[in-house]
């Protein structure tokens, strides 16, 4: 076990996004068509993080043309390029599962200032 645990630090990357629930990011992910590789930017407001060390996650939604998209990205993943944060977000709960159910305003996280 204890060696499941180091090649699980070894493979966990140094520096750990500030990702916050509530907050709007922009997540730059590795795609892959065919031999060619090129970076798509997801933006939306992370409503989720779960799991521990490197099997870490966070989940991202927005609404794309009226239909609500939701993405899981692991944090350590070698995909995952970089995570940039556009706003904080002002929220009282660790999980924003209620958002799936809101549309227009009432779907909105109200901006944390800093």
């Amino acid at each position: 076990m204890d060696a499941l645990k180091m090649m699980a630090q070894e493979s966990v990357k140094p520096e750990i996004p500030n990702i916050y629930i509530g907050s709007t990011v922009k997540v730059h992910v590795k795609i892959r068509e065919g031999e060619r590789e090129r970076v798509q930017v997801f933006e939306g407001t992370v409503i989720a993080r779960r799991g521990s060390g490197v099997s870490e996650t966070f989940t991202v939604r927005r609404v794309s043309y009226g239909v609500g998209v939701e993405r899981v990205f692991p944090i350590h993943s070698p995909n995952v390029v970089k995570v940039e944060l556009v706003r904080l977000g002002r929220v009282r709960r660790s999980k924003l599962y209620y958002l799936r159910d809101r549309v227009g305003k009432s779907a909105k996280v109200k901006e944390q200032l800093r």
